[in-house]
C-alpha cells in the first residue's frame, strides 16, 4: 500500500503494526553494525595461506633481482606491479606499487598539488577559492581529504550511469577547479557502474587548469559477485588516445582481496606523471615493504589466481547482500517510502528516504542497536541536503544480521515517514 494515499485511520493503524514488528527484532537485544565497508573473519580466512608463503628459508628475490630484505626503489618490484597493473586493465610500465593504503597514495597526491604543485604546475595552496568535484552520493572519505586541504567541495549529482557529465564539463572550465573523485565501478555508495559513454567523455574533458587531474579510484574493479558483469574501459589508454595522457591517476588496493591494513597498492598514469610522483616519493620513503608485495605476487601469481580469489569472496558477500535486497522487497514494496539501489558487487549499496528523514531514521536504527553511516556522510562536508541518504554496508555481517539489520531499518523508516505524514499530511 502506497502511504501517501491512506487516511489517518489507516497510518496509524500500519504504525501500530510496525511497530509490533519491529519489537520481534528488538526485544531479542541487539547490536549490529553496518557504517563500514569491512571483509568479515571468513573472508579475511581465504588469504590465511598467504602467511606460509615466505619463511626463514624463502628465496627473497624479486623476478629482477632485487633483494627484496632490503632497500630498494619507489616503483614496487616487478611481479607486484604486473599483477596489479592487469588487475587494472593497463600497463605494467605506468603502474607504482606502494603500501597497503590507496587512500594514503590519494592523500599524498593531493598534499604533493598543495605543497609543490602537479608537473611544475602552480601549487594548490596558493590558488584562491581552489574547488574539488565530488560526485555525490560519494566516498566520505575521499571528501575528507580535499576538505582537509580546504578545497571548496562542488557535489556533482551522481546518475544510473555515472556522474552528471554536463556539469563536470561545466565545472572543468573553471581554472580555479583541481580535479574530481571518481569510484567507477561498484562506486561507493550507490554500487553503479560508469557507462563507456560516461568514460569516454571523462577521456575527453578539456579542463581551463593544466593541473586538473581525475582521481580514478578503481577500488573495486573486480569485486563482482557474478561473471557476466561488464568491463569497464581502461581510462588511461582512452585519455592517451584523445591527447589528455596526463589528465587522470589511477588506483587500487588488495584491501578487500588479502588484508585491510596490510595489503598492497598501487597508482597508474601517464609517464609524465610518474615521474613527477617518483620525484616527491623519494623525499618520502626509501621504498615500500617489498617483502609484503613479493608475498602477495608469490600467493595469488597472475590475474586467474586473482579471478580464483575473488569468486571464493563473491560466494561469502553474494548471499549477504540478497538478504538485503528481499527484505528491503519484502518491507517496501508498494509503500512508496524508500528506493535503493541493488549492486552485482562492490561493498555498498546506497538507500534513499523522503526527504528530510534520513537523519531521523538512522538515529532511530541506532537507538535500537544497529548503526549505519552517519546520514550526511556520503555528501560533501556531511551535508546530505535532502537528508534522504543512507549507506549500507553488509559485508561484516552474518547473513542472518543483515537481514534483521534491513528489516529494521525499513521498518523505522516506516514509523518515521508514517509520523511525518501524520504531523505534516505529506511526506
Amino acid at each position: 500500500m502506497n502511504y501517501t494515499g491512506l487516511s489517518r485511520a489507516a497510518l496509524e493503524a500500519e504504525r501500530a503494526a510496525c511497530d509490533k514488528k519491529l519489537h520481534t527484532y528488538t526485544d531479542r537485544g541487539v547490536s549490529l553494525d553496518l557504517t563500514r565497508g569491512k571483509p568479515a573473519p571468513e573472508q579475511l580466512a581465504l588469504s590465511m595461506g598467504m602467511l606460509d608463503v615466505l619463511d626463514h628459508r624463502s628465496v627473497t628475490d624479486s623476478e629482477s633481482g632485487m633483494d627484496c630484505r632490503n632497500y630498494g626503489g619507489p616503483d614496487g618490484i616487478p611481479e607486484a606491479r604486473r599483477l596489479l597493473a592487469h588487475m587494472l586493465g593497463t600497463h605494467t610500465a605506468s603502474t607504482i606499487v606502494g603500501g597497503n593504503s590507496s587512500l594514503e597514495l590519494m592523500f599524498l597526491l593531493v598534499s604533493h598539488g598543495m605543497i609543490d604543485g602537479i608537473c611544475g604546475a602552480r601549487p594548490w595552496s596558493r590558488v584562491e577559492h581552489r574547488k574539488f568535484l565530488c560526485p555525490a552520493p560519494g566516498y566520505d572519505r575521499h571528501f575528507a581529504i580535499t576538505e582537509h586541504f580546504g578545497f571548496e567541495l562542488i557535489p556533482i549529482a551522481m546518475h544510473d550511469d555515472g556522474p552528471d557529465m554536463d556539469s563536470v564539463e561545466a565545472y572543468a572550465a573553471d581554472p580555479t577547479v583541481k580535479g574530481i573523485w571518481c569510484v567507477p565501478k561498484y562506486q561507493n555508495p550507490t554500487g553503479i557502474i560508469f557507462s563507456d559513454a560516461v568514460i569516454r567523455r571523462f577521456a575527453a574533458l578539456r579542463p581551463a587548469a593544466e593541473d586538473f587531474r581525475i582521481f580514478w579510484d578503481n577500488a573495486y574493479c573486480i569485486h563482482d559477485f557474478d561473471a557476466d558483469t561488464p568491463k569497464i574501459p581502461d581510462l588511461l589508454a582512452l585519455c592517451e588516445a584523445a591527447g589528455n595522457p596526463d589528465l587522470v591517476y589511477e588506483f587500487c588496493s588488495t584491501s578487500k582481496i588479502s588484508f585491510p591494513g596490510a595489503g598492497i597498492s598501487a597508482v597508474a598514469a601517464s609517464p609524465a606523471n610518474l615521474i613527477d610522483i617518483k620525484g616527491f616519493l623519494k623525499f618520502a620513503t626509501i621504498g615500500p615493504d617489498k617483502l609484503n608485495q613479493l608475498r602477495h605476487a608469490r600467493f595469488f601469481k597472475n590475474s586467474a589466481g586473482l579471478a580464483a580469489q575473488m569468486q571464493k569472496h563473491a560466494a561469502l558477500l553474494r548471499p549477504k547482500f540478497e538478504a538485503v535486497y528481499g527484505a528491503l522487497h519484502e518491507e517496501l514494496d508498494g509503500t512508496g517510502v524508500a528506493d535503493w539501489t541493488e549492486p552485482r558487487g562492490g561493498y555498498f549499496l546506497s538507500y534513499n528516504t523522503p526527504r528530510g528523514c534520513a537523519r531521523a531514521v538512522v538515529a532511530m536504527c541506532a537507538s535500537l542497536g544497529v548503526r549505519f553511516t552517519p546520514a550526511g556522510a556520503t555528501y560533501p562536508h556531511g551535508i546530505d541536503p535532502d537528508d534522504h541518504n543512507i549507506r549500507i554496508a553488509p559485508s561484516f555481517a552474518t547473513v542472518e544480521d543483515a537481514t534483521a539489520a534491513t528489516h529494521i531499518l525499513a521498518l523505522c523508516t516506516k514509523i518515521v515517514c508514517i509520523d511525518k505524514l501524520l504531523s505534516e499530511e505529506q511526506i
